[in-house]
């Protein structure tokens, strides 16, 4: 999907054209459509179930800011119901913490907009297929191919406009929660759903007129829906302060290599007692890690004797001044989390934390995901009145358990809880 973020956090994407309507179904894996209603504004409600994100969609970028550009974009096979999809309410939303800062792609600049109001904008429109459905937008949402959304490369994420097909009259409204697209002469890249409805498809592009729409903007044909309560503040807790700190690299490991945005300073290099997850424009696995930390003469604590490599000198590292005295003075280091005990048996599962904020629970995950864990996920949950995220990893069987909470107390977060699902 085509998205832009700054620094190490922007990650974006372009389509390579228009997509091909001589596709092949759906696959099961990651475009599969239920017939489920699914409500997705006030009581109306979409014959299609809302996109999951796909992971194997994950990175696969190009230096230039591209998405896959080798492979062609397809369309699904023609959707007859689309009056069925309901067009989103125009509500005043929050910016996103991502994809609102200015930022380049291929060399070009780009001032994203800081009030969308009057802003009407003619040119040719293109729409985007299979190959994005279920990979993340600039927003961090999920493309939905079978919702009216759209890309566009400065209105504010998320914003609203009306689209109308300037050779047919048709309009629609739409979402724009992604940035793209990247091609001359292209003023938004419309859902595939969208481009339906407006009869883009299937010849590809259409000259289109796009129109900015706001709170204010109460046409005769426009809903126009009351935005939703905006819940008490949620405190931080003490994991949620400690992962906000991380470089967001670590959250967007695998997504796509961002072009450095001309507004954004570069972050501070880590220092020698800090892993970087994402070194070289790509996230570093768990046997990097392991070599990093054998450089070092570290290892995890795993109640275990270790022997030292004594095979090659270290190239001393001098360490931050809080160290050296800490070693002048033989201060014995603070005791390890000790690992959960092995479990035998059933197959369980480890809760890591729980966050407050998604934007840490997807940084926490991505950490996990760096170091080599494998079926890391996040689950919604309500703690009192509160919606909070909590990170597990697992089922895993009673043998892994040890291995697993060492690695996982290795990297910051302390002794995993054992819970059953």
């Amino acid at each position: 999907m085509k998205r832009a973020l700054p620094a190490l956090c922007l990650l974006l994407a372009a389509c390579g054209g228009a997509p091909t309507t001589k596709a092949p179904a759906p696959s099961q894996s990651s475009t599969t459509v239920s017939k489920a209603p699914t409500t997705t504004s006030g009581t109306r409600r979409s014959p299609y179930a809302a996109a999951q994100e796909d992971l194997s969609k994950r990175g696969d970028y190009t230096a230039g800011g591209l998405y896959a550009p080798n492979v062609k974009d397809t369309a699904p096979p023609p959707i007859d119901d689309v009056h069925l999809i309901p067009e989103p309410d125009v509500v005043a939303e929050p910016r996103s913490r991502y994809g609102n800062r200015d930022y380049a792609v291929l060399g070009k600049k780009y001032h994203v907009l800081d009030d969308p109001s009057g802003y009407v904008e003619s040119g040719t429109a293109s729409f985007y297929g299979q190959k994005f459905h279920g990979r993340r937008t600039s927003s961090l949402e999920v493309y939905d191919m079978y919702a009216f959304s759209a890309a566009h490369k400065t209105l504010p994420l998320p914003s609203f406009a009306r689209v109308t097909n300037l050779a047919n009259g048709k309009s629609v409204i739409v979402r724009v929660n992604d940035r793209g697209p990247f091609h001359d002469g292209r003023v938004i890249d419309l859902s595939y759903a969208a481009a339906v409805k407006l009869g883009v498809y299937p010849s590809g592009t259409a000259r289109v007129e796009v129109r900015a729409l706001t709170v204010n903007d109460r046409g005769p044909d426009m809903r126009v829906a009351a935005p939703d309560p905006v819940p008490p503040p949620v405190a931080p807790s003490a994991m949620d302060r400690m992962v906000a700190a991380l470089p967001i690299a670590s959250a967007e490991a695998g997504e796509r290599k961002p072009t450095p945005a001309y507004a954004e300073p570069e972050p501070s290099p880590p220092g020698p007692w800090r892993f970087d997850m994402r070194q070289d424009g790509k996230a570093m696995t768990a046997d990097e890690f392991d070599k990093w930390m054998k450089e070092r003469q570290v290892r995890v604590a795993t109640g275990k004797s270790g022997t030292p490599n004594k095979s090659a000198p270290v190239e001393p590292v001098k360490a931050p001044a809080r160290v050296e005295t800490a070693a002048s003075n033989e201060s014995p280091p603070p005791p390890a989390p000790k690992p959960a005990p092995a479990v035998k048996g059933d197959r369980v599962v480890l809760q890591i934390a729980s966050f407050a904020a998604r934007a840490n629970a997807e940084r926490a995950l991505a950490m996990l995901e760096g170091a080599g864990i494998r079926d890391a996920r996040l689950l919604d949950a309500t703690a009192a009145g509160q919606k909070v995220w909590r990170l597990r990893v697992g089922p895993v069987s009673g043998e892994q358990v040890a291995e697993l909470s060492a690695t996982v107390a290795g990297l910051g977060f302390g002794r995993p809880n054992i819970v059953r699902d």
